[in-house]
């Protein structure tokens, strides 16, 4: 099971698309940054991960939990 798995991953803000078709998978003890420029979409997608921000698109698991069905268990899990 991988520690983060996302697939298509997107966020709109009103007519802006600050985060799109994002797939990712991340595997357990693996280290991982997000690099880009300012307004690629890197601090949206963490606030997505970790159930701040919910995902307009697209699907994210953390720990194997949901980040939208199962916030709570991802907040503990992080």
């Amino acid at each position: 099971m991988p520690a983060i798995a996302v697939e298509d991953l997107e966020r709109t803000f009103g007519e802006v698309k600050a985060v799109r078709g994002v797939d990712l998978e991340v595997a357990e003890r693996e280290i991982y940054g997000f690099l880009g420029p300012n307004g690629a979409g890197k601090t949206t997608t963490v606030r997505m991960l970790t159930t701040l921000l919910l995902p307009t698109a697209g699907r994210a698991e953390v720990a194997g939990f949901d980040v939208v069905a199962d916030a709570a268990e991802v907040r503990r899990s992080i």
